[in-house]
């Protein structure tokens, strides 16, 4: 079906999750306190891993591009939910529209490989402790980062050209509270089976790929924590790792649940409750759990902050001592 005879749609509307104005203006200050609060911890964490050498290493460089991953990845989103609800208007232009559901998944994926390249890492520092420099070099990092955002494009890119050349001149009402790219292709004036299907199978192998990598790696690390002798060092180690097997748990779980949850005809769709969730918890929990939590990630933001602190009083002192000597001459 072409739009020869029909007009061509140039925005869409959002439809969201109903509900009342109280539970509207109730949900806009959560999620403003909650994307705020997520942006300040994320930030934290890229600074403090920049500005302090001895987290240079391996780990914290993939955290911190983990955090702007959760940066970016929570702006595609919330700021235009915060905008309709505090407006009440729900419209997103037909190019902003496809721009969101681009970044929304490529940001997605990326960080779905992102947390399979830092299994890996914990993996080679806990299995292979004597040769982890060596292995995690540098130039091995950088690839690795280069890898992870060249898979989200390469996984996103096709399906979302074919979404572009499709027609749309019908209904513009799309049942989500972004521009989520199932409910999209229900709006298209043209047959997008192949496309759909195009999308099920590239992100469901990235996704249940990326899953299975990381469960290898931490079968290997379980199997080596099991094999200590010390206690001590079965908690110590394992603790190391506990924090990022969480966000895998978070992250793919809501995932899975979302693929999976059969489509049932109720007032509100949980599915939509999820992908918000996700969409603001998970990047609110990362620095929680990954940083402020962590040992050596608290010294260095201390160090960070009292070396901030030295330098604004010297400059104090630099600043009133010609004064004072100015006077007393």
């Amino acid at each position: 079906m072409d739009c020869e005879n029909n007009t061509s749609v140039t925005e869409f509307m959002l439809l969201g999750i109903p509900l009342s104005y109280q539970i509207q203006t109730v949900l806009f200050v959560v999620l403003a306190l909650s994307y705020v609060v997520s942006l300040v911890g994320n930030t934290t964490i890229v600074v403090v891993c920049l500005a302090d050498g001895q987290l240079h290493t391996p780990m914290y460089f993939f955290l911190s591009n983990l955090a702007l991953l959760d940066i970016s990845f929570t702006t595609a989103i919330i700021p235009k939910v915060l905008f309709n609800l505090i407006s009440g208007s729900k419209t997103i232009s037909y190019h902003g529209c496809l721009a969101q559901s681009y970044v929304y998944f490529l940001l997605g994926t990326t960080e779905f490989l992102l947390l399979a390249i830092m299994s890996f890492d914990r993996y080679v520092a806990i299995c292979h402790p004597l040769r982890y420099g060596t292995i995690m070099s540098p130039k091995l990092c950088l690839l690795l980062i280069v890898f992870s955002w060249l898979g989200g494009f390469l996984d996103t890119i096709a399906q979302t050209v074919l979404t572009f050349r499709l027609p749309f001149c019908g209904s513009n009402v799309i049942n989500h509270y972004f521009c989520d790219v199932a409910p999209l292709l229900k709006l298209a004036s043209a047959d997008t089976y192949t496309i759909g299907m195009l999308d099920v199978i590239l992100a469901s192998s990235l996704v249940l790929g990326s899953l299975f990598f990381s469960l290898v790696s931490y079968g290997c690390i379980i199997s080596a924590i099991v094999k200590m002798s010390s206690s001590a060092g079965r908690k110590k180690t394992f603790s190391t790792c506990a924090a990022h097997l969480t966000v895998v748990f978070i992250v793919y779980g809501s995932c899975i649940f979302m693929c999976v949850r059969p489509s049932k005809n109720s007032k509100i769709d949980s599915t939509k409750i999820v992908a918000l969730v996700n969409s603001i918890l998970t990047p609110l929990l990362n620095p929680l759990i990954y940083s402020f939590r962590n040992k050596s990630f608290k010294n260095a933001l201390r160090r960070m902050i009292e070396t901030r602190y030295a330098v604004d009083n010297q400059k104090g002192k630099t600043f009133t001592y010609p004064d004072i000597k100015e006077r007393s001459g």
